[in-house]
């Protein structure tokens, strides 16, 4: 390649270029991140790049790579989420797509090397290149995840890659999102080749260019076809009559990019590459202008983010870390805490009442530990590594050193206290005391503590080495330097943190507990019982209420409202029950029916057989002749628990809209594609929410009455934010 184009890359923002032999090696480097985006500024530069590179006489091939472990993770989604008009949307997919075009047809050789993950755009880059090749590494991940955030693949993602892989593939990938590792790619044709390192990728991508100094894209070739066949092909046509029900059975209609995806590979794999981009980019302008869209970017990238930056976290105190935690009770629980703080490199002290507990409650790991090396995501080195972090003990003595104690034992005041007491008898006076509980006041059991400014709770979700979310609990008394040690911890050990203020209950678990008790009371009326669960699916929560009430157990929720109702009543406060209260204590104390645990509940679970309905459910509740709308059930199911985070943000318990939103999708998986309990509120629009309330007031009950907050803000004209 010549001086001069060299220099004329090289002068383009966050690319270098070096030539050697007339193999040009761009690599991607963007000094402003620890990631490469295809951001601001990106389509233009990489349209330079691409005319300097064709025009060059002296220029044979061409190597995109990397200057950090990763290659390119996708698009800037801050700028997508400035996307106003389909102009603006369209311009922006079909900008880049022109370029890749123009390499691709240049008829000189183009070589992705992948230095790590290449995810969204990064991977439609690559796939624009005549030939792929990745570090094999098992950090690396491959694939289109836009399906995540409401999008499609809009660089060209949703042709290539049917056209490189088939289109069944082409469409796991695509619409679930999936994320596969190099050797999973290699596989299926995704990748032509891995390497051992990059020195030795870069060899392989230049022997490969002087092996091929004449090149053309497969679906560029007279002749070419799709493997597995086109969209017209009987095998794949069957595809296509079954895919879109069986999408529409685990998203509920709740996920149109989905559709988009089926529909803009079926259309544009009937036509040549060039008219299935552009089909590609109109589907693109659909997903991105759409509401659910909006919503996921708005929660799942803009306040997430703002979170993981720590918007939550106490300024003026030095980021910390923890090296060494004692754990209070072997049980799931306390079995998956210290999982996850082993794998983050922290000693555990694991103690019980007996050593058998203890040792059980480590056995978690080990268990998980074996699934990941058989499924070649660990090895036995490892493996043995973690477990030697773990002590198992039964003496509080072990404790000593600890810089953060977390107790994780049965939901009882007396018992916790008892726990407080013992541990700090042994720990130092600087160690953090965190109580996993869901839902007992931190304040309260923070009073059997000698330093209750150091106790805060830390309520973790089961199972813990799944489950993303940590919701911290401060106290009264917790002081700020308490909380941004805990926060750090919690990022320590990849977890996402919110902040919420002391309450029973305190945010989810309190929140939670409406969409259950719900479906619940749904089954007092005589609504039939298959409705309510349905209707739980078709509002996008994760289970349906009488189901996800079995997995908990019903004899923990009766203990809860006891608890809540004793503790009321101390206050000097009326306790009112729950519609859904009778239900429960009659299915707990007459018929003994206490969920999943005992093998029965709402639902029967044969020991050979799928969970059903159990049958006697309406004898037990008759249905009633008129059944209400199933619209109305979403509704209930949806405005309860948002009215209900509204609550908890005019009492101050949530501290942030983004606290709220992100709590409700990673804490209980409330309806992803709504944004969050506040932000399904914003969608909606307050003046709206506060009417539609009052209609479900009407007919259901004053549970459904709109908090005060909301009328004010209805009547203002305000959404939430936390600007």
């Amino acid at each position: 390649m010549s001086i001069a184009s060299v220099k004329a890359i090289n002068a383009l923002n966050n690319f270098t270029a070096e030539a050697d032999n007339g193999v040009v090696t761009v690599t991607i480097d963007q000094a402003d991140r620890k990631m490469n985006v295809i951001g601001e500024g990106f389509n233009e530069a990489f349209a330079s790049l691409t005319d300097a590179f064709i025009t060059d006489e002296e220029a044979k091939g061409l190597i995109l790579t990397s200057g950090k472990s990763t290659f390119v993770v996708g698009a800037d989604i801050d700028q997508l989420a400035e996307i106003e008009s389909a102009e603006q949307a369209f311009d922006l997919v079909e900008d880049l797509k022109t370029s890749l075009r123009k390499l691709e047809k240049a008829g000189k050789p183009v070589v992705a090397a992948l230095t790590g993950t290449a995810l969204g755009g990064g991977l439609e880059l690559a796939l624009a290149c005549h030939y792929r090749i990745a570090v094999d590494s098992p950090k690396t991940k491959i694939g289109l995840p836009e399906v995540k955030l409401g999008l499609l693949p809009g660089g060209g993602g949703t042709q290539r890659l049917p056209r490189i892989v088939g289109i069944q593939k082409a469409l796991e990938m695509m619409t679930q999102g999936k994320e596969l590792r190099p050797q999973q790619a290699l596989e299926i044709g995704l990748l032509n080749a891995v390497a051992s390192d990059k020195e030795d990728m870069l060899a392989q991508a230049k022997q490969w260019i002087k092996d091929n100094p004449k090149v053309s894209q497969p679906w560029d070739q007279k002749g070419f076809k799709i493997p597995g066949g086109d969209s017209k092909h009987p095998k794949v046509a069957q595809v296509f009559s079954i895919a879109p029900a069986m999408a529409n059975q685990k998203s509920h209609g709740n996920y149109p990019a989905i559709v988009h995806i089926m529909s803009c590979v079926f259309e544009g794999c009937l036509v040549d590459i060039d008219n299935g981009l552009e089909i590609e980019s109109r589907y693109f302008v659909a997903c991105a202008l759409s509401p659910e869209s909006t919503n996921m970017i708005n929660t799942l990238w803009k306040q997430l983010n703002n979170i993981k930056k720590g918007q939550s976290r106490p300024e003026g105190f030095e980021r910390s870390k923890v090296s060494k935690v004692g754990i209070l009770g072997a049980g799931m629980m306390g079995a998956g805490i210290a999982y996850v703080s082993a794998k983050a490199g922290i000693d555990v002290v694991l103690l019980d009442t007996s050593i058998e507990g203890a040792e059980k409650g480590k056995s978690y790991s080990t268990n998980l530990l074996d699934k990941a090396i058989s499924r070649g995501r660990s090895n036995q080195e490892k493996k043995e590594a973690l477990l030697s972090r773990i002590k198992t003990t039964v003496s509080y003595d072990d404790l000593e050193g600890c810089d953060l104690i977390i107790e994780a034992v049965f939901e009882d005041i007396d018992i916790k206290a008892e726990c407080t007491r013992n541990a700090e008898a042994v720990i130092p006076e600087t160690a953090i005391y965190a109580s996993n509980t869901s839902t007992l006041p931190i304040t309260q059991l923070a009073q059997a503590s000698k330093r209750p400014n150091q106790f805060i709770g830390l309520h973790f979700f089961s199972p813990v080495d799944k489950m993303p979310l940590v919701e911290i609990i401060v106290g009264e008394k917790t002081d700020d330097a308490t909380l941004a040690k805990s926060f750090d911890f919690v990022g320590q050990i990849s977890k996402t943190p919110i902040v919420v203020n002391d309450s029973r209950g305190f945010y989810t678990s309190r929140v939670f507990g409406t969409y259950v008790s719900e479906g619940i009371a749904m089954l007092g009326e005589g609504i039939h019982p298959r409705s309510i669960e349905v209707a739980g699916m078709k509002s996008g929560m994760p289970m349906p209420p009488l189901a996800l009430q079995d997995e908990v157990s019903l004899s923990l929720s009766l203990h809860v409202m006891q608890q809540a109702k004793r503790a009321l009543e101390a206050e000097g406060k009326t306790f009112t029950a729950h519609p859904a209260q009778p239900v429960i204590e009659k299915m707990v104390q007459e018929l003994g029916r206490e969920g999943k645990k005992v093998g029965k509940g709402f639902y029967d679970y044969p020991e050979n057989g799928e969970k059903h309905l159990w049958s006697e459910l309406t004898d037990l509740y008759p249905t009633k002749d008129e059944q209400p709308s199933q619209q109305d059930l979403v509704d209930r199911l949806l405005y309860v628990q948002a009215n209900e985070t509204a609550k908890c943000y005019e009492e101050n318990v949530v501290r942030s809209v983004a606290d709220a939103n992100v709590g409700s999708i990673f804490g209980w998986g409330f309806a992803p594609n709504q944004g969050g309990t506040l932000q399904f509120i914003n969608s909606i629009g307050v003046k709206r929410f506060v009417e539609r309330s009052r209609e479900l007031a009407a007919a259901y009950g004053e549970r459904f009455e709109p908090a005060a907050i909301l009328v004010k803000m209805a009547d203002a004209n305000q959404e939430f934010n936390d600007d």
